[in-house]
């Protein structure tokens, strides 16, 4: 007779497939729980204890670790040696396991949860029990999922599970036991982090997500792309966000709306981000959300066309009704009142994303693929203002600072090379991605027109030459900010003394690649 071990956290539909199991021949080896779960539905189970000789102990912990489960897990039945050590104590094979592992990332979401709580809900038995028969995969049958139950007993149904099966059941053991580990290890990292605890570790580095959706296409149709939540959810961040209303969320629509939340979450102010292939194309801030929205709308009416937008405040009816009035793919914000709801549903397609936290997103680390590697990062979250320093003979206004810090915070999440022009909390010009500064500062300038007279210049990295400062003075810029730590920073300091113009040195760097 063939044996199945059945041990499960989630009870989902597992007596009937140890039902089915049974009436397919096989004894049915059981723990605690389960064992006990099984019998209520009438079927007959052998305790585990019975086939150790050993009682589970020390509250559970210890059940299934023991010889007589994973010699007949790991003994292979085409090797006669291992046949007869098998013979020898009494092993008898265990030819299928279903098991699944203890709640531990379900645990560590909950609140009020002690950190021995938590650390009772690492699973130890069950993620040993699945390798094994996973190693052992032409042997032992093993299935970690409630969702191949079916399909596991239409083939044993119609003689025995064939080996292409055994191997993706395997397979899919040692992607959720890598992935239950990568959250166990992330969470430690959180308590570590928590607790102020400066740790030498990190030399592999093993980040866990969740399937949440198989989206249509990538960057263009002939790319397929998958959509992943990280295991333990991060406040803020956009794979928590509720649809309301529109077509499917495009992985160009994720990865836009993702930029321009970025940027919201920078302002304290009411705000508007517009966003264009992932650089913004306008941004303003007001002291209410339709001055903001006027603001970015004028910086650039043509490219916020089929844009992203994300507000960090409720929208009401005078927003929506502004952004009725074009073609927007995404509108994200904290929430919307029914009537603005009423008005950006007429248009069916419209992504409307409701995030509430929208404000508590933090990314601690940014990730970049490479072929062959990933690329991790902390997120640029470094103050310009902490130690900044005017070499120039004339020094800005006061009431030139806010924009001046606006400027750094916009430019940051542009495209390197980047220049953005900035006047009265509003973005005029943007210039993104070039390949040299000058042309950077051209594009805003050119964006601007008129508006670059008065307005202040950021730039995201330093001046490699004067040339740029040359072409905002001819423009009418009234103020430039930028890092500074050229060699030829003089060469730029000079210009600006020559011709009135101040110009702050930040210290900080914003590349964005």
């Amino acid at each position: 007779m063939k044996r199945a071990l059945i041990s499960v956290s989630d009870k989902t539909g597992v007596a009937e497939f140890a039902r089915k199991l049974h009436e397919l021949g096989y004894e049915i080896i059981s723990t605690g729980g389960t064992a006990a779960h099984l019998e209520t539905a009438g079927i007959p189970v052998i305790h585990v204890d019975e086939v150790t000789n050993f009682p589970e102990c020390l509250d559970g912990r210890v059940k299934t670790l023991h010889p007589m489960i994973f010699g007949p897990l790991l003994g292979r039945r085409d090797l006669p040696a291992h046949r007869e050590q098998m013979n020898l104590h009494g092993m008898q094979p265990i030819d299928l396991i279903a098991v699944n592992l203890y709640p531990f990332r379900q645990t560590v979401l909950q609140t009020g949860k002690s950190r021995q709580e938590c650390v009772e809900q690492i699973d130890i038995g069950g993620p040993s029990m699945l390798r094994a028969a996973a190693k052992n995969y032409q042997d032992v049958l093993v299935v970690c999922d409630p969702l191949d139950y079916d399909r596991v007993i239409e083939n044993l149904s119609a003689g025995e599970a064939g080996m292409d099966l055994r191997f993706e059941l395997a397979l899919k053991v040692f992607e959720q036991t890598a992935a239950y580990d990568a959250v166990i290890a992330e969470w430690l990292r959180s308590e570590a982090k928590n607790a102020g605890l400066n740790l030498e570790t990190g030399a592999t580095y093993t980040p866990s997500y969740i399937h949440l959706a198989k989206l249509r296409y990538g960057e263009n149709p002939q790319q397929g792309a998958d959509y992943y939540q990280a295991a333990i959810p991060v406040p803020g961040s956009l794979t928590g966000a509720e649809q309301l209303s529109g077509k499917e969320l495009s992985y160009n629509n994720l990865a836009d709306t993702d930029a321009a939340l970025a940027l919201v979450r920078e302002f304290d102010q009411p705000c508007i981000v517009a966003v264009k292939h992932a650089n913004p194309c306008g941004v303003g801030i007001c002291e209410e959300l339709i001055g903001a929205w006027t603001k970015a709308y004028e910086c650039d009416p043509v490219s916020i066309f089929g844009g992203i937008v994300a507000a960090n405040r409720i929208v009401e009816a005078d927003v929506a009704a502004k952004m009725n009035e074009i073609f927007l793919e995404v509108v994200v914000a904290p929430d919307f009142t029914a009537e603005a709801l009423e008005i950006l549903k007429q248009k069916p397609n419209l992504r409307l994303l409701k995030l509430p936290d929208l404000a508590e997103g933090f990314c601690r680390k940014k990730q970049k693929d490479i072929l062959g590697g990933l690329l991790v990062q902390d997120e640029d979250n470094e103050a310009d203002d902490q130690n900044w320093s005017v070499p120039t003979q004339v020094k800005p206004l006061q009431t030139q600072t806010s924009d001046l810090l606006f400027g750094m915070k916009v430019v940051k999440h542009v495209k390197s090379n980047a220049i953005v022009l900035v006047k009265d909390g509003a973005t005029v010009g943007i210039g993104a991605g070039q390949m040299n500064r000058v042309q950077s500062a051209r594009i805003a300038i050119e964006q601007a027109g008129a508006k670059a007279q008065g307005a202040i210049l950021a730039s995201d990295a330093f001046f490699p030459f004067a040339d740029t400062v040359t072409e905002a003075h001819r423009a009418g810029v009234a103020a430039i900010i930028q890092p500074g730590g050229s060699l030829r920073d003089a060469e730029s300091i000079e210009y600006c003394d020559a011709n009135n113009l101040p110009m702050v040195l930040t210290g900080v760097r914003h590349f964005r690649h």
